[in-house]
């Protein structure tokens, strides 16, 4: 046993023996960075090499495990020729042949008239069995008859190669110290984390996801983020800042001047903020709103109530025309004398400078922009809210530096219009106090969503002409920019090419691959109505707002998750008009693709939406969450282990309301990728 804490699994790759430079490399490519990371990269299926079999019983094209001995080596001193070698039994005879294999070290594997146990896949040459280049070979029988785990892996590494790693790790656990408590143990038969991961990897045991090692690992898993979370909130309650002190009279006065009224859910958010901004303890909090539920008038307003209370703001959104957008609502409510400024990569040089300048001096009450509003160079007087659209994925890790930048003083809010399921919910922001806004408001009408069949395109264009005629904008989204020989998807170009000609009124083509100076120009002209249809990819989910785009046609909609399909279909709902979306498809849709489809037509809901996809999807599979920024779990999943999502908070609402000592979690909170917070926060 090389080491009884867990500095062995954090150690580096290159400490196991067969990891050299080109190994080392491929793995780090896999994002495989330590030991402890090899441990979840778990078997997909196994070969069964166990089975011995006879040359007479073999099977043409199968992977056999046969004992024969060599009697005879054939060499060609012709380049490019491979060496054979003349194998038998009591039954049969067979041959070895290997491509690119120099002489003595198939000497060495195989000796003349010695038994030699060989597992590779069967072929037939000239009515001869052989087996070419054998992937195990070996005097001892027992190293090779055994079942082989196979693993997805990275081009250049073989199976045996990542087998005889993955077996040194195993062979070589540290006996770590129990972090949990007997009464959690006996839900898991008492298993310990290190019979847990030797049990993981075993072939017979590839899919036993409710079996109590997995269960365990999952649990860990899932405490060991609850825990961080817990203490980075611990952390952030103890610091005592300046207390914002303002007149909310005023922010009625800005209330007054919208053309809508504030909705329940909106009021008891900008109640539950107003209370953070004027407490001495900083606010930390997440402002997750449905699509369309003005989330933004609800931080404008907190914006607003800081200034008053002599501080400044930034506002960050993940796109540069989305922060201009923010920008513009901001200069139609308030009043002048709040000076406001947009930071962007458009800006001169010069007027970047001016803008830096006055920040510093405090003249400018609320800047808005992309990340680059972060730069080192760019330095706040008196800094007292950051609000952040969340579309650009932050961590917890990030999120933890940006409270730090901020300084005491500095209130954080952090805007998501991505709906998570409550399991998911404590895990990935249970370092943030929550606020939820599910109600739209009132003046805005349910989308209406049709789905139609890919051969009934003429009719969703006569529908799309008797739209525009009425003076209606049309979105039309596509999965692919160019068209695909491999994939059967709509191609945005083509598409854009097939609308050119059937329509007489302008069309445009936005991309991923736009130049960013023409999207700016598309989307402008598409907001002050040039344009009348916008071909686009899904670059236009993120939240831009456009009142007069009343129609989204989304191709191949079974392709896209249920909330990426959501996200897209709140582009359009904006204005007081009724909108429609109308999903397209081809005619052979799975099952699970025609109830995806069917939940979107029947729900406007993002919060309900998600959690029925959830409740379609496989074991470990979580949504598109990848593309929302949404942590996915290693083992656990928020469906089929919500009893153990449950037990974790039931755990740590104990440990926090007992203020227990965590030093016996240190390990589990260091071993799950969370060293560089518990370092901070030590």
């Amino acid at each position: 046993m090389i080491n009884n804490t867990y500095n062995y699994l954090l150690s580096d790759l290159k400490k196991l023996k067969g990891v050299g430079i080109k190994t080392y490399n491929l793995l780090k490519k896999k994002k495989i960075n330590n030991i402890f990371d090899l441990l979840w990269r778990l078997p997909k299926s196994y070969t069964d090499r166990s089975k011995s079999t006879k040359i007479k019983d073999l099977k043409i094209g199968e992977v056999q495990t046969i004992t024969v001995t060599p009697y005879k080596y054939n060499f060609p001193r012709i380049r490019n020729l491979p060496n054979k070698i003349y194998c038998k039994d009591d039954t049969g005879e067979l041959d070895c042949i290997f491509f690119n294999s120099y002489e003595g070290y198939v000497k060495k594997i195989l000796p003349l008239n010695k038994e030699v146990t060989i597992s590779g896949k069967v072929g037939q040459f000239k009515n001869k069995y052989q087996i070419t280049n054998p992937k195990y070979i070996s005097e001892d029988a027992s190293l090779i008859k055994e079942k082989h785990n196979k693993y997805s892996l990275t081009e250049g590494i073989s199976e045996k190669v990542y087998n005889k790693i993955i077996n040194q790790i195993l062979t070589n656990l540290p006996i770590l110290n129990e972090w949990h408590n007997n009464e959690v143990l006996k839900k898991f038969d008492f298993i310990s984390w290190n019979k847990s991961i030797v049990e993981l990897h075993k072939p017979e045991n590839i899919g036993k996801y409710k079996s109590n090692f997995y269960k365990r690992l999952a649990y860990d898993e899932i405490l060991s983020t609850c825990l961080v979370h817990s203490q980075i909130r611990k952390k952030i309650k103890k610091i005592k800042k300046q207390k914002k002190i303002f007149d909310e009279k005023y922010q009625k006065e800005i209330l007054d001047r919208l053309i809508f009224q504030l909705t329940t859910d909106q009021k008891k958010t900008l109640n539950e903020i107003n209370h953070d901004l004027k407490s001495n303890q900083k606010m930390f909090r997440l402002l997750q709103g449905d699509v369309g539920s003005g989330k933004t008038i609800v931080a404008l307003c907190a914006a607003f109530n800081v200034v008053q209370s002599g501080f400044q703001v930034a506002i960050m959104a993940p796109t540069e025309i989305l922060a201009r957008q923010h920008f513009n609502l901001a200069k139609k409510i308030f009043d002048k004398n709040i000076n406001l400024e947009i930071l962007s990569s458009k800006s001169e040089y010069k007027d970047k400078k001016v803008i830096i300048k006055k920040l510093n001096d405090s003249k400018i009450d609320i800047v808005f922009g992309t990340h680059a509003i972060f730069q080192k160079k760019i330095i706040f007087n008196k800094l007292g809210l950051i609000i952040i659209d969340e579309q650009h994925k932050f961590g917890v890790n990030q999120r933890k530096k940006l409270s730090d930048k901020g300084g005491d003083n500095c209130d954080i809010l952090l805007m998501s219009a991505t709906p998570i399921p409550r399991t998911l919910t404590m895990t990935i922001y249970g370092d943030m106090d929550l606020s939820i806004i599910k109600e739209k408001p009132k003046l805005r009408k349910e989308v209406k969503t049709y789905s139609k069949l890919e051969s009934k395109i003429d009719e969703v264009i006569q529908f799309i002409k008797k739209e525009i005629q009425n003076g209606n904008q049309i979105f039309w989204v596509c999965p692919l920019i160019d068209e695909s020989k491999k994939i059967d998807h709509s191609s945005a170009i083509k598409k854009y090419e097939f609308l050119k000609k059937k329509f007489s009124i302008n069309v445009a083509l936005l991309h991923g691959k736009t130049a960013i100076e023409e999207k700016e120009k598309i989307l402008k002209d598409f907001l002050s109505q040039k344009i009348k249809i916008l071909v686009s990819t899904t670059i236009i989910e993120v939240g831009i707002d456009f009142p007069n785009a009343n129609v989204i046609v989304i191709e191949n909609a079974n392709k896209f998750g249920l909330s990426q399909l959501h996200q897209l279909r709140g582009r359009v709902g904006r204005g007081e008009k009724q909108s429609t979306c109308i999903l397209m498809f081809k005619s052979s849709l799975s099952e699970n693709a025609k109830k995806r489809i069917n939940i979107l037509k029947s729900s406007n809901d993002g919060f309900t939406i998600s959690e029925e996809d959830m409740k379609l999807r496989g074991f470990g599979d979580i949504l598109g969450f990848k593309q929302s920024g949404v942590k996915i779990f290693r083992l656990a999943d928020p469906i089929h282990n919500s009893d153990l999502f449950k037990l974790a908070e039931k755990e740590i609402k104990y440990i926090e309301k007992n203020n227990i000592n965590l030093s016996k979690y240190k390990t589990l909170m260091k071993l799950y990728d969370q060293a560089d917070v518990i370092n901070d926060l030590a």
